[in-house]
């Protein structure tokens, strides 16, 4: 991680994102440790040591911004944003999970704009990817409404989980996308993030 990535924090009128801490652990586990967060998730809820663990190798991860409310600094949800290989398409992967307890307040929305704003101005991003479970629609409305596009519907592509006899659990995929000049030709308040 180079020294800008370290020091980077990103603001919107009441969000910061910035790089994880491991005393962030005890505000995931608020929200990991839930069975409806972690539902659409590759990785089952999270033990307070699952948490601690987490929380310092997340501390070392440029890809994991912590979001936090500016007013109280409250860790309410995580962006991941990570460029995809090979570097020079400028691809780059969306994701996020959030505390429940902050849901429906524009939070998601406003901090992956933010981030998605960082990736194409200051990153070089040529397109920004996101996928999202059909069954999820709280996760793809919030891709529609970051004015990404559904560019595939993948039937049974991929699972995380298996049932109690240990076979898989296929799952669906939609796949969003979102192109550096269509994200530079919406208002500049759809793109801002504040």
């Amino acid at each position: 991680m180079n020294g800008r990535d370290r020091m980077c924090i990103l603001e919107t009128d009441r969000l910061m994102m910035r790089r994880f801490r491991e005393e962030d652990w005890r505000e995931l586990y608020a929200y990991l440790s839930l069975p409806e967060v972690v539902k659409y998730e590759p990785y089952d809820v999270f033990t307070e040591d699952g948490c601690r663990e987490l929380a310092a190798r997340r501390a070392d991860d440029p890809a994991f911004w912590a979001v936090c409310l500016k007013d109280t600094g409250a860790l309410i949800g995580n962006v991941f944003f990570q460029q995809q290989e090979p570097r020079e398409l400028g691809t780059w992967v969306i994701g996020y999970v959030f505390n429940p307890a902050y849901q429906g307040r524009g939070y998601a929305t406003e901090s992956c704009r933010r981030v998605m704003a960082y990736g194409f101005s200051e990153r070089n991003a040529h397109r920004v990817v996101a996928m999202c479970n059909p069954e999820n629609p709280a996760s793809w409305r919030l891709l529609e409404r970051l004015h990404m596009r559904r560019e595939g519907h993948l039937q049974e592509n991929i699972f995380f989980k298996r049932d109690a006899q240990g076979n898989a659990v296929w799952v669906d995929t939609y796949e969003y996308a979102i192109l550096s000049d269509e994200w530079l030709r919406l208002p500049m308040a759809m793109r801002s993030g504040v």
